[in-house]
């Protein structure tokens, strides 16, 4: 009975602790993988992370956000867009998987799923996209560290406020984090311990006089990135004398006054150190970051080796900040001060101490002066025109300045105007600069004035360099860019480029530049085995017709070449540069209607008609569209030139309402010829793209033939039932790049990319004659 109860007891304290363990025995549930939201804006090479998993918001394809390469793109590259261009996301947004890589030599453009990704020849730095789903046993960081775009800076004058912004790693937290990022900060959200980030300075009423070097973090500038000459500026040392401006009007002559560092008060406009100042036309943010140089750039007002940075300073400008510049980097003229020398300094007050104000007591307010009248131009030469001087150690300043002379005798003859041609200068040598904008100056008069103060910068003659900035940097809405009119650029070469020509000169042909080149004293027969690129000329300019180029014999013969020039550059009708593949075709959608489509498949092909146009640039003078339905007949929907608007065109194609009925390819084939090709303007190329759904009940091969003898590049869609050797009669050789076949209607969008690549691809390897 005893050994009875004992083993009951027994029992029951072994299934009470059973129960106890229960609980804490249970499998542990793993924890859910916490994505970091990003905006549209964020670029790969701003994340310290080899690999990680961000969410992209909604609409980002609307951001404009630019992606380089296809695939593999380079990190400068949205993360967002580039997902959205490789078809891992849509446009409401989604998840993705991030994974960088080794940097490329060349990024491909194209154009998918709504996104045009740019070219770009070499990067430091690739990334990959793929389907934000976690792989298993890869733990992604839920917080994303950023690399700061700028510096944090302290005010060393209030060492006791003195903080720095720390990203904690994702280990520190318990909880997951979420991290944020914005334009020049990094905010860090964490609750294990919080952290305090500095704002930066604010910002001067007057901006800084030239923007600071912008630095790679691993050390050297990248080559492609835009030469933006400045420098920021020190605090003044404790100790260190401040020289009064040597410039003031005529007065009371003032001995010079060193004041004792206790009694120097800091100038109440000084907050620190100074931020950089806006660089439109900068290469996207890829990860540099701003930094303070060492040595400040002497201009040409201040030569003076042997005083410190502060003094320069106060003897190039006096206790107020510098002149203003303008976006592009290019200076403002200055007033006319030839005789009364006034600094823009506030007006003297009775109690002001004349040796801190830097001026004497008789300086007067200069005259306004009244504002010069906005000149409309010469409308008949209605063109965005850059110039890229020779700046180089070769050219000498007595041939310089003869080149200065030929710029602003070609500005007085072209008379620049809104209305007309705007006009614009880069300087190159080592690496290209603005001197002046396309819309600094609107009238000729003040053009020739501020040529005539252009300096030469020296260096080589890197032609290729110069090319590719104003493909990239230039020619751009902050630097004046007005769309409507022909980007032209005039290349001026003393003797030959120091570095190649034909990628860069490429890649601004397909941007729509036209490229003209004007060599003096170019190399004779037995200077040709000097040159770094034999026939640079005929590699660099839009044709080598002979219209495009212009080669002087002399540097005193260069004034005789401002009229025909001047005569070319006007003629729009053959800048046919300007023409890029999005902006030359007339284009016709063939359009099956028949019975076998069906009414919910007939407006997946419209949908599929309006991806393919919305990727043109679409008007009178640029791409036109128009479109036939056919069955056993034929209907003309609209002609070209019918919409010149792009949005009215897209609603237009919306409109198209089914008809239903048989097939007959064939002779739609031949309607399109007679209705809208007939019609079509010479200077465009004819493209037809036919989407059917079956076998055409009459004969496609001789209608055919007929459109590609009269020039029409054709295309052709198959979808399910369609016949293959159709198909090909239809295409333009070769068949794998014009014919298309897709089982199922939904899957005609994949498509979109392809055949924008190839019409592209054919403009752009036409010949050059």
């Amino acid at each position: 009975m005893i050994r009875a109860s004992l083993t009951a007891v027994f029992l029951v304290l072994l299934l009470s602790c059973a129960c106890w363990a229960k609980p804490n025995g249970s499998k542990n549930k793993k924890p859910k993988q916490v994505v970091p939201a990003i905006e549209c804006d964020v670029r790969a090479g701003k994340i310290n992370v080899s690999e990680f998993i961000v969410k992209c918001p909604a609409h980002c394809k609307e951001t404009k956000q630019q992606v380089y390469g296809t695939g593999v793109f380079a990190s400068i590259s949205s993360i967002c867009n580039a997902a959205i261009h490789s078809g891992v996301i849509t446009n409401s947004g989604g998840k993705v998987i991030v994974r960088k890589m080794a940097g490329q030599n060349i990024y491909k453009g194209s154009n998918s799923n709504g996104v045009r990704s740019l070219s770009l020849p070499k990067w430091r730095e690739s990334f990959t996209v793929s389907v934000g789903k976690p792989k298993k046993g890869v733990n992604y960081p839920s917080t994303l560290d950023y690399v700061p775009s700028r510096p944090t800076y302290v005010k060393t004058s209030q060492k006791e406020d003195k903080s720095v912004t720390t990203a904690l790693p994702a280990t520190a937290a318990p909880e997951p984090t979420t991290v944020t990022p914005e334009p020049t900060t990094t905010t860090t959200t964490t609750t294990a311990a919080p952290t305090t980030t500095i704002p930066p300075p604010p910002p001067s009423t007057t901006r800084a006089r030239a923007a600071a070097h912008k630095v790679r973090d691993a050390g050297s500038s990248h080559p492609y990135l835009a030469h933006v000459a400045a420098s920021s500026l020190r605090r003044p040392e404790a100790g260190s004398a401040i020289r009064r401006q040597p410039s003031s009007p005529v007065g009371p002559a003032f001995p010079r006054r060193d004041w004792p560092p206790p009694a120097f008060p800091r100038p109440d406009w000084f907050p620190g150190a100074r931020r950089p100042a806006d660089v439109s036309y900068a290469v996207p943010d890829s990860g540099y970051t701003w930094s303070e140089t060492d040595t400040p750039e002497i201009t040409a007002r201040d030569h003076r080796p042997d005083i410190s940075e502060f003094e320069r300073w106060f003897y190039n400008f006096g206790p107020y900040p510098p002149r203003s510049t303008d976006s592009d980097g290019s200076h403002k003229v200055p007033l006319d001060t030839t005789h009364t020398k006034v600094e823009p300094v506030d007006a003297w007050k009775p109690e002001a101490n004349l040796y801190e104000s830097g001026f004497s007591m008789r300086e007067q307010d200069p005259v306004p002066r009244v504002p010069e009248p906005v000149s409309q131009g010469d409308p008949n030469c209605k063109v965005d025109l850059a110039f890229l001087m020779d700046g180089s150690w070769s050219i000498g300043k007595r041939r310089f300045k003869i080149q200065k002379d030929f710029l602003a005798e070609v500005a007085q003859t072209i008379n620049v105007g809104v209305a007309g041609p705007m006009m614009g200068i880069i300087q190159y040598g080592d690496d290209p600069v603005t001197e002046i904008s396309l819309k600094s100056y609107s009238n000729s008069r003040e053009l020739k004035s501020a040529v005539d103060k252009i300096m030469q910068k020296g260096g080589l003659s890197n032609v290729g360099k110069a090319l590719s900035y104003i493909n990239k940097q230039y020619f751009s809405d902050a630097n004046g860019n007005r769309g409507g009119a022909p980007n032209v650029a005039v290349v001026l070469v003393d003797g030959w480029p120091t570095d190649k020509v034909e990628e860069a000169s490429r890649l601004a042909r397909e941007s729509g530049i036209n490229i003209f080149f004007v060599t003096i004293e170019g190399p004779d027969d037995n200077e040709k085995q000097n040159l770094v690129e034999v026939n640079f000329v005929d590699k660099a300019v839009c044709r080598t017709n002979g219209f495009y180029s212009l080669p002087v014999n002399s540097w005193f013969a260069l004034r005789k070449a401002v009229q025909p020039l001047v005569k070319r550059v006007c003629d729009t009708d053959r800048l046919v540069c300007s023409k890029t593949c999005l902006n030359a075709n007339d284009i016709a959608f063939v359009i099956d209607g028949s019975s076998s489509v069906g009414t919910g498949n007939f407006r997946t092909v419209l949908q599929f008609v309006a991806n393919v146009t919305r990727e043109f640039e679409i008007s009178d003078t640029d791409t036109r569209v128009g479109a036939v339905q056919y069955t056993y007949e034929q209907r003309l929907e609209f002609a070209f030139g019918q919409y010149n608007n792009k949005g009215e065109l897209l609603n237009a194609i919306k409109r198209i309402n089914y008809w239903s009925g048989g097939t007959s390819t064939g002779a739609a084939i031949t309607y399109a010829a007679e209705q809208l090709f007939s019609k079509s303007k010479p200077n465009k190329r004819k493209i037809m793209i036919v989407i059917t759904d079956g076998r055409s009940y009459d004969d496609v091969r001789a209608p055919a033939l007929a459109v590609h003898r009269q020039g029409v590049i054709a295309y052709s869609i198959g979808i399910a039932w369609a016949a293959q050797d159709e198909l090909e009669y239809i295409a333009t050789d070769p068949d794998k790049e014009h014919s298309f076949f897709v089982d199922e209607f939904d899957n005609l969008y994949k498509f979109v990319p392809k055949i924008i690549h190839n019409i592209c691809q054919e403009f752009n390897s036409q010949p050059r004659n």
